[in-house]
C-alpha cells in the first residue's frame, strides 16, 4: 500500500488512507499542475506509482525530489523527516522489485 508523506486532503492522504489510489492520483495529479515544486505532491504520487506496479514513473519522481533542496516534512506519525530520506526509502523499496525482473 501507498506510504502518504504528509497528511491532508490536497496531498491525496485521505483517499490514500482509504485505499482510493485512483482519485488520490487525480488530486494529487491535479496539485501538481498548481504548485509543481512541492515535495510531498511528488512523494505522495510516486508511493502510488510504486504500488501500481509504475516503478519507472515512481523513481523518477523519486529522484526528482532527490535534485531538490531538502524540505522538512510532518508526517501522518508526527514524526518530522526530510524529504530526500522519504525519498531514498522510496528508491530503496524499489530496488528489491526492479532486481527481481
Amino acid at each position: 500500500m501507498a506510504v502518504p508523506a504528509l497528511a491532508g486532503e490536497r496531498t491525496g492522504y485521505v483517499q490514500i488512507a482509504a485505499g482510493d489510489l485512483s482519485g488520490a492520483e487525480r488530486t494529487l495529479q491535479a496539485e501538481r499542475r498548481i504548485f509543481p515544486d512541492r515535495p510531498e505532491l511528488m512523494l505522495n504520487l510516486a508511493a502510488i506509482y510504486a504500488a501500481t506496479n509504475r516503478a519507472s514513473e515512481a523513481r523518477s519522481l523519486y529522484s526528482d525530489v532527490l535534485r531538490r533542496d531538502v524540505v522538512q516534512m510532518d508526517m501522518p506519525s508526527g514524526a518530522v523527516v526530510s524529504s530526500h530520506a522519504v525519498a531514498q526509502a522510496g528508491l530503496n523499496r524499489l530496488a528489491p522489485t526492479m532486481a527481481s525482473r
